[in-house]
């Protein structure tokens, strides 16, 4: 527990502390987010925000890890290790997305398809890692290895864990699109990973991962430096996350999930990414096969902000649907305990 206090409150105070300082330099360097001209009217306000906040996040995340290790002398797992090198990579995507940005002064980055192959890539390469390296269960998972008895085996698994993870990360991008609305929803999620996380160590023989407390250690390090970010990104924020931070964001969610055998509980957990992601496709499929659109405009955030709610009022709502899915997807796993321990 004193581990969990610690990576969490050491991310917690890098990214409370370190934010400003990191805004004070982006607006020297004159890193400004640049609006898309097609989006909400109200949102031109916000051009020249700087952005590239995913740094922050990223740190605290690694400081706040890294220490909580030496303070309550937590051995380093090699699984916990691939969730950090993964995120940060996915991070490091999302920073080049963003600097091209700013420095074309335009609202796209990197093309579809560059952005897209880097984040395969990256997916593959940690995917591969995690199996060979890491040792990591091989089973399609919904609380635990053994959820359903279907083994995917080395190859089959290394396409479907690329595909959670590209998948969540680009989840979270589409859903950071309003002030703290990603930042606020995936503390969420992190903290409720923190929690099944811990339970895992504890219930060993039922979970069998036999690195669950640093794992969790990762999830509660992202969920502080998310929330210290969020003291500055929210409404109105005085710094955007950027791809360098809904990049990492949704890589982390989705490696920690892959890792903890929680794979088809993670649209449960983040559910709120699922909805804002279904919105475009549906908007997307619409458009295309019957030339109308669903919604006022894709994702879903946008649609309730032409529609009149005021921008806060969106965020709020969209936290609580999000802490609603999270809450839902603990209640499933500890559900899925009590059978477990009935079994036993």
């Amino acid at each position: 527990m004193i581990s969990l206090m610690s990576s969490g409150g050491f991310a917690l105070w890098v990214a409370g502390l370190g934010t400003p300082l990191l805004i004070v330099w982006l607006s020297r360097l004159r890193i400004g987010q640049q609006i898309r001209t097609d989006g909400p009217y109200m949102h031109l306000a916000k051009a020249g925000t700087p952005t590239m906040g995913g740094l922050s996040i990223v740190a605290a995340m690694v400081v706040g890890w890294i220490l909580a290790h030496f303070v309550a002398h937590v051995n380093f797992t090699r699984p916990a290790l691939l969730v950090i090198l993964v995120t940060v990579a996915a991070g490091a995507v999302g920073m080049v997305d963003d600097w091209i940005k700013v420095r074309h002064r335009r609202s796209l980055g990197l093309n579809k398809r560059g952005k897209f192959g880097a984040l395969v890539v990256i997916a593959i390469g940690y995917a591969v890692a995690s199996e060979k390296w890491a040792g990591v269960d091989t089973h399609l998972s919904f609380t635990r290895w053994n959820s359903f008895g279907i083994q995917l085996g080395p190859v089959w698994w290394v396409v479907w864990a690329t595909f959670v993870v590209v998948g969540t990360a680009n989840a979270v991008n589409l859903t950071d699109g309003l002030d703290g609305l990603a930042s606020g929803s995936a503390t969420i999620c992190f903290a409720i990973l923190a929690i099944i996380g811990y339970w895992q160590f504890r219930h060993y023989s039922i979970y069998r991962v036999s690195s669950a407390l640093d794992l969790a250690l990762v999830a509660v390090a992202l969920a502080g430096a998310c929330l210290g970010f969020l003291w500055w990104n929210a409404a109105p924020a005085r710094i955007f996350m950027g791809d360098t931070g809904s990049l990492a964001v949704g890589t982390g969610l989705a490696a920690l999930c892959l890792e903890m055998n929680l794979q088809l509980l993670l649209p449960v957990i983040g559910g709120l990414f699922v909805i804002v992601t279904l919105s475009v496709v549906i908007q997307v499929v619409s458009f295309r096969v019957f030339g109308r659109r669903v919604f006022r405009m894709a994702p879903l955030h946008h649609h309730f902000e032409l529609v009149g709610w005021p921008e806060t009022t969106v965020i709020v709502r969209f936290w609580i649907l999000g802490g609603l899915f999270a809450a839902l997807g603990l209640g499933l796993f500890y559900a899925d305990f009590l059978s477990a321990t009935s079994l036993h």
